[in-house]
């Protein structure tokens, strides 16, 4: 009994800790599923994992049936991460973070602890160490805005953008008239490279006004 429960214990506590250790790496780069929603996730499906294997008589035990409802059940959540912003889809890694996770969990519900360890070092490999020696995998969406009495400013401006940014997915000028003249409100969705900072961006913006610079998924 004691040995029983010892091994349950021990597979849950490191469902618990390489869950951690992807939401981590999602925690750092500031997405909305981050640390705890990444190890509720991989202790949630080592439990049930657990349940479908120990929770039911002899007679009645279908190991396969509670896996596979938290194989199907976790898209659920992952959908509501993935978001359509602009005629941008953002979210899709942190929804098939959490999905992997999800997988990391079960694999240490039935003691499979080697293929978890080696998931969770493979997924971390792809989310990171990949984007420094390819930099287009790493590539992030990035919302810029800012304002300029000068239309020939924002065209400069957007000019330089383009020249430093992978790749310029949309933008919008909105003309609005003051009691000081015309004023123009530019937002831009851009992808970056690694090598590309948030400070580079504010190089070439730093003479303009309400200057916004968020990263996204």
């Amino acid at each position: 009994m004691n040995d029983n429960i010892l091994n349950i214990t021990v597979r849950l506590v490191v469902a618990m800790v390489l869950g951690g250790i992807v939401g981590l790496e999602r925690e750092y780069r500031a997405k909305d599923a981050g640390f705890r929603t990444h190890f509720l996730v991989a202790l949630g499906s080592a439990l049930f994992t657990l349940i479908s294997m120990y929770g039911f008589s002899e007679g009645v035990r279908d190991t396969s049936r509670v896996a596979a409802q938290v194989v199907s059940g976790i898209g659920f959540l992952g959908a509501g991460i993935i978001v359509l912003q602009r005629n941008v889809i953002r979210g899709l890694t942190t929804a098939a973070g959490l999905w992997v996770t999800a997988a990391i969990g079960m694999a240490c519900g039935v003691g499979r602890f080697y293929m978890a360890v080696l998931v969770t070092v493979l997924m971390l490999v792809g989310l990171e160490l990949l984007s420094h020696f390819i930099p287009h995998l790493g590539a992030s969406s990035v919302h810029l805005s800012f304002s300029s009495p000068s239309r020939e400013k924002v065209a400069e401006a957007i000019e330089n953008i383009r020249r430093v940014v992978a790749d310029v997915v949309s933008y919008e000028i909105k003309n609005k008239r003051t009691t000081n003249g015309e004023y123009y409100d530019v937002r831009l969705d851009v992808r970056t490279s690694p090598m590309i900072r948030n400070n580079n961006l504010l190089d070439i913006l730093r003479d303009f006004d309400e200057v916004t610079i968020l990263d996204e998924e």
